[in-house]
């Protein structure tokens, strides 16, 4: 990306101020009116003509030669011919310049280099002692030092300053210096990125960018875990009971949901949980938006097509799609003229547009949870006992890349079968008979599994503690079953156990709609929150350490626009399950008593019908 395209209307000010020449002596009504004319040629586009009147005044004005010799040289880069500006540029005395010329000047000389295929002039010129760049220049100044870094081989310098430059790049311009960071982190390679990432403290501003980098080169890095600082929707101070910190309703939204077969009981669970927090929201009394719900199609063309129409509609903000594969086809376009907030995550190897968010219950989230949580309870040495499904192994996976991230180590690990009851060989290739006190055993694997591995455990005399993830709760209490699960710890969406305070009762609304019940229970909740985001997605993204108090979690974005999720911890006794330490464990998350923009509990209503589209 070269920096013309930032700066061109900042440049296109300076030559149509070029009025305002350096006070060295009178300027005469026929130099005024010359310079005036070159400014209107510039500002027309007409470059190629504005230079050479720029240099006709020059030749003319030999008391603001250089003044008119930098705004000729600068025409001609708008021009994208930086050879004719480079004869001018070495003929411009510098000392002869004034306010910010000699600055502007240097970023000519330093862009032109570069295009010579100079890097190390330009990294002279770019990182000068007290060079003092204006403001409305740094955009510039940090994109050719970029590129400077990059060409005298320091790939982290480089990335450095793209990532300095995010904060003031916006659209496409950041979406593509985004990509652009990633890419020179990920020319280090692997091992030099994973040794840098463990030297990094937590709140390191280049961490969340080296996980993003090592993920694009296959690697599972350790997560990190947001912090959970203050809950949106706080009372603004004097300005009445319904004005809420980063409450920002848009007028129209459209939700994004396929209905084709095999995929109707999870859209069907979550389009009913968006509605019921939509309905419930009213109790507020704040502004909500109209909605209209689209037939994605379950594939990426019919997905594209939906959120094209949505647009064409009026939506102002396109909740969805839910798979991957429509995730993709949507996130994947030039451009989305609308903000997302997509409902699962693009495996692209490139960034969405900087308008997007990503939304998702993703394994990976509970494996590295539950090793954070293992390591908070003193235990280092894990044995792992997966599923052959996918949620398993990316899971464990993620498990396993954040337990060692925090010190501790995999000391087994086994797959069960598919089919049949006896788990022994598993259970011996543990190997847990020479656990040590700080031993325990993850799991993650469905609850009918679960039922089966867990006697077996006592049966051989292993009384280690055991961890797993959500899917070994069936999403409605089951004593005489669970039983079996007896001691487990696992993580799960605290609104399914009543633990997030602020939401209806979870046992009130599974008692009127069948869809929050059971196997959809989350996906219920998931749908909850993505309505519960709607209003406040751009003040998580722009606003670390702010989170919303979720159903299926405690809800926080991160730089790329990932929402993540802090779950509850909860544990089987007498073969419930049920919050650790009687309430919502949230193990760094404060509370949000009195702060949580959490409709009142009213009964929901039953979920709007889909509009075609």
């Amino acid at each position: 990306m070269r920096p013309r395209r930032l700066v061109a209307s900042g440049l296109l000010i300076s030559l149509a101020l070029s009025a305002c020449a350096p006070a060295v002596a009178p300027r005469s009504p026929a130099e005024i009116a010359a310079a005036q004319s070159a400014a209107n040629l510039a500002n027309q586009g007409q470059f190629d003509r504005a230079a050479q009147a720029y240099l006709a005044l020059a030749a003319q004005t030999s008391s603001r030669a250089d003044h008119y010799k930098l705004l000729a040289a600068e025409a001609y880069r708008e021009e994208n011919a930086l050879d004719r500006a480079a004869p001018i540029v070495a003929g411009i005395d510098r000392d002869q310049l004034t306010d910010d010329e000699s600055v502007r000047l240097d970023l000519l000389r330093a862009e032109i280099a570069l295009h010579q295929r100079d890097p190390a002039t330009a990294l002279r010129l770019t990182t000068q002692p007290k060079l003092n760049v204006p403001p409305d220049l740094r955009p510039r100044l940090l994109i050719l030092r970029a590129d400077a870094l990059a060409g005298t081989g320091d790939l982290w310098g480089a990335a450095r300053n793209r990532i300095e430059l995010d904060d003031v790049l916006h659209g496409a311009d950041r979406e593509q210096n985004r990509n652009q960071a990633l890419d020179l982190l990920a020319k280090l390679g692997a091992d030099p990125l994973k040794q840098r990432a463990s030297a990094m403290q937590p709140g390191d501003r280049m961490l969340p960018w080296v996980n993003e980098a090592l993920g694009r080169l296959g690697v599972t890095v350790a997560q990190t875990q947001p912090n959970l600082n203050q809950a949106v929707g706080t009372l603004v101070p004097g300005t009445g009971a319904s004005v809420r910190e980063g409450y920002k309703m848009p007028a129209h939204v459209a939700l994004l949901l396929p209905s084709s077969d095999g995929l109707t009981a999870a859209s069907n669970a979550i389009r009913e949980g968006f509605f019921a927090a939509y309905f419930q929201s009213s109790d507020t009394h704040a502004p909500r938006a109209a909605i209209r719900v689209y037939d994605s199609g379950g594939n990426a063309a019919s997905a594209i097509k939906a959120y094209n129409q949505a647009v064409t509609d009026g939506a102002q903000l396109v909740v969805g799609p839910l798979t991957r594969a429509e995730v993709m086809g949507v996130l994947g376009q030039a451009s989305l003229p609308v903000p997302v907030l997509a409902l699962n995550h693009s495996d692209n190897k490139t960034l969405p547009a900087g308008t997007a968010s990503q939304f998702a219950l993703m394994p990976e989230d509970e494996g590295a949870q539950a090793a954070d949580h293992m390591i908070e309870r003193g235990v280092h040495n894990a044995y792992v006992i997966i599923s052959g499904d996918d949620f398993a192994k990316r899971s464990a996976a993620a498990f396993k890349a954040e337990l060692e991230a925090k010190g501790g180590q995999i000391a087994g690990s086994a797959q069960l079968p598919a089919t049949g009851v006896n788990d022994g060989d598993a259970i011996n290739a543990l190997n847990a008979g020479s656990a040590g006190s700080d031993a325990g055993i993850f799991i993650s694997m469905r609850v009918e599994q679960a039922r089966l591995l867990l006697p077996q455990l006592r049966v051989a005399r292993i009384n280690l503690p055991v961890f797993g993830t959500s899917h070994i709760y069936s999403g409605s209490d089951n004593a005489a079953a669970d039983r079996d699960l007896e001691g487990v710890e696992f993580c799960d969406a605290p609104w399914l156990f009543d633990a997030q305070t602020g939401l209806p009762s979870y046992h009130d609304v599974a008692s009127q709609l069948p869809a929050a019940r059971d196997g959809t229970a989350q996906l219920f909740a998931f749908g909850m929150d993505a309505w519960n985001l709607v209003p406040y997605i751009d003040w998580l993204r722009s606003h670390p350490g702010s989170y919303l108090p979720g159903a299926s979690g405690q809800l926080a974005s991160d730089t790329f626009g990932n929402v993540k999720r802090v779950l509850s911890w909860l544990k089987f006794q007498d073969g419930l399950a049920r919050p650790t330490n009687g309430s919502l464990d949230m193990d760094s998350a404060p509370a949000a008593a009195g702060s949580a923009p959490a409709p009142a509990s009213s009964a929901p209503m039953p979920a709007a019908q889909p509009n075609g589209g």
